[in-house]
């Protein structure tokens, strides 16, 4: 598919009934294992993800490396792709430019809870950047209100609606919310900004998918939590191996 083909894919998806289960990547090969299954739709990538395994924090990893990995998983599926883009860096508008140019279908970007008018206006920048290159580009402008903010629930909630709202007035796509973990927070947000169209990360504890489904969610992700479950794997694999374990016999050639 072509980039606006992409996109638009993406965007039915987000505006489908069903919710959107997005796999968060972080490399070549697990994009391509994930694609590999049929219930896949996408394939988004974890910021996080990539930037640990690249040898750099969370959030710490600079554009050009970022744009170098997301444009080799981009090459790996013919799926739409979600990037994680941390904050837009210093130019989100040239960001999402260059993120167009590689293929990538749509983006997270966060506003880690800046001053209100900074984070709407760089929505607004990333909006008409992806106009101005023809693309119905797939923004899912995260708020960090309730991750970052301060007091109760009941305090943050009313930040993040606010700037939910904010972002979709600016033409975003979805809103993504990260710590809408319970039924009434996601009734409370979905009665303010509509159904279909906000987002969520799957955490322990929290919401299963259905249930997110029923109560008008979009999209949810998992952000760097897969690779935590396969390094897991890797770990006890290696502990076993110390041991006196053996590479199980029914194992896959998944790479």
């Amino acid at each position: 598919m072509k980039p606006v083909e992409k996109a638009e894919a993406l965007r039915a998806l987000h505006q489908a009934p069903e919710i959107l289960r997005v796999i968060n990547v972080w490399d070549v090969i697990s994009a391509q294992v994930v694609a590999d299954l049929p219930e896949t739709k996408a394939i988004a990538t974890a910021g996080h993800s990539i930037a640990s395994s690249l040898g750099y924090e969370d959030g710490g990893m600079p554009l050009d490396v970022a744009l170098l990995a997301i444009e080799a998983i981009v090459k790996a599926t013919d799926l739409p792709v979600t990037a994680d883009l941390d904050n837009g860096y210093d130019q989100p508008g040239e960001t999402i430019r260059r993120a167009i140019a590689i293929g990538v279908a749509g983006a997270n970007v966060e506003d880690r809870l800046k001053p209100f008018d900074e984070s709407v206006a760089r929505v607004r920048e990333i909006v008409a950047a992806a106009e101005a290159e023809g693309v119905p580009f797939q923004l899912n402008a995260r708020t960090d209100a309730i991750i970052r903010g301060t007091g109760p629930l009941s305090e943050r909630l009313p930040e993040a609606i606010k700037r939910g709202k904010a972002f979709l007035d600016e033409g975003a796509a979805l809103v993504f919310i990260p710590g809408l973990l319970d039924q009434e927070s996601v009734e409370r947000v979905v009665a303010q900004l509509g159904r279909n169209r906000v987002s969520v990360i799957g955490l322990p504890g929290a919401l299963t998918a259905q249930q997110y489904q029923d109560l008008g969610i979009a999209r949810i992700s998992y952000g760097p939590l897969t690779q935590r479950v396969a390094l897991l794997a890797l770990q006890n694999l290696a502990k076993d191996l110390y041991g006196s374990g053996v590479i199980p016999l029914d194992l896959p050639a998944l790479n």
